[in-house]
């Protein structure tokens, strides 16, 4: 059982800091610590917890505004795919969601972080926010992953720096608020998490205020490829924890 606190809140110290930094990730850098050895419903609770947290955090020691109209699409496609992504998540054949989501992160941000110059994606407008904010809603409500499809479209539409740490910071801050308060409500967080909460929230605190410090000395070159490195890892991490399974259910 110690063993499983240490996990815990070593997943909890390095996802705090690249949030801190990159403005999203906490789930996704969690889970490559926290998928080895926790439940699914268990790593599911503290990675939307750890997430929230750090948001707040940011909110506080990193304000960069927002503009409504462009955070209001991603915020409205959002609310409606939270309830799509907490239904599915007892449904959810999780190996298969890592292996898939972590191969289109290896596969296309490696592309984009190479690429001389990145495509510029201009169509669509707000009805396409609207889809990658539902799409961003979904994966929050399966375990917390609300900032990474629109990190990567943001990352296509060209946006720069802060007005891309904005449409992040307040969507996930709004994401996570609702996907949390969904968890209470439908009885997923229980009495026996709570231990593993209070070694979430101390562990990432100090780490979490000094990647903000290091965000607001960074280039707009210098955070894109943080972002899409970022990435990349996540999807490696993704992809070492489930392809294993895999090749176990086929033995």
């Amino acid at each position: 059982m110690e063993t499983i606190y240490w996990v815990v809140g070593i997943g909890a110290v390095v996802a705090g800091f690249v949030q801190g930094l990159s403005g999203f990730a906490f789930g996704m850098v969690a889970m490559s610590f926290w998928a080895w050895t926790l439940e699914p419903r268990l790593a599911a609770a503290l990675a939307v917890f750890g997430a929230l947290t750090g948001q707040i955090v940011a909110a506080v020691s990193v304000r960069r505004g927002f503009d409504v109209r462009t955070l209001a699409p991603f915020v409205l496609g959002g609310l409606l795919g939270i309830p799509l992504g907490v239904a599915l998540l007892p449904r959810l054949d999780m190996v298969w969601f890592k292996t898939l989501l972590g191969a289109l992160l290896v596969l296309w941000c490696p592309t984009m972080l190479m690429a001389r110059r990145l495509p510029r994606i201009r169509s669509g407008g707000r009805v396409a926010d609207g889809v990658v904010g539902l799409a961003g809603g979904v994966m929050g409500g399966i375990g917390g992953f609300t900032g990474t499809l629109p990190t990567l479209w943001c990352t296509l539409r060209g946006y720069e720096k802060d007005q891309q740490r904005a449409v992040i910071q307040n969507f996930n801050l709004s994401m996570l608020l609702v996907t949390m308060a969904t968890y209470l409500g439908t009885g997923m967080v229980t009495r026996d998490m709570l231990p593993f909460f209070a070694i979430v929230a101390p562990a990432m605190l100090v780490p979490t205020l000094l990647g903000t410090r290091l965000y607001i000395g960074l280039s707009d070159v210098a955070f894109r490829q943080i972002v899409l490195g970022l990435l990349t890892a996540s999807g490696v991490a993704l992809l070492a924890s489930s392809l294993p399974q895999l090749v176990a259910r086929h033995l």
